[in-house]
């Protein structure tokens, strides 16, 4: 796997980034832009395992909260891929890589970085539309401040 990393500068207070990148309704509306029709299920917490899925082809991962400092860090697992909107096991192409979010505040701006590990194959396609993901992010963290 290859370890990539983006980040950005966001005029809004860590609460409301948080809030955007993990609520339905804009989770939905910026993790589209990387696998259409992606949501999550399950909590965002310590200890808990999440899924995320596509609804459209019924892929996805899940993966375990391994840290999470609410409005500042979470570092997710991926603990086994899935299909069938997430009940069966598929082939391990993000099983064991890592991907973490972390925030910062200072005068009212956030700084966004996220940091993941992909399966070399899909290496240009993240590089390519991660950083539109992350201006998705931005845009709406913005409009709601």
């Amino acid at each position: 796997m290859k370890e990539l990393r983006f980040s950005t500068s966001i005029q809004s207070d860590k609460e409301t980034v948080w809030a955007t990148l993990w609520d339905d309704k804009t989770f939905r509306q910026w993790a589209s832009i990387i696998d259409p029709g992606t949501y999550m299920v399950g909590e965002l917490k310590e200890g808990n395992e999440v899924q995320f899925i596509s609804s459209e082809n019924g892929y996805g991962v899940t993966s375990l909260v391994e840290a999470c400092i609410v409005y500042e860090f979470v570092l997710l697992r991926h603990s086994a891929d899935t299909q069938d909107t997430g009940l069966e096991k598929r082939e391990k192409q993000w099983t064991g890589g890592k991907e973490w979010y972390t925030l910062k505040e200072s005068d009212g701006v956030t700084e966004l970085s996220v940091g993941f590990e992909v399966p070399d194959e899909l290496r240009e396609y993240f590089e390519e539309h991660y950083p539109v993901a992350l201006a998705r992010v931005k845009a709406l963290a913005e409009a709601t401040s």
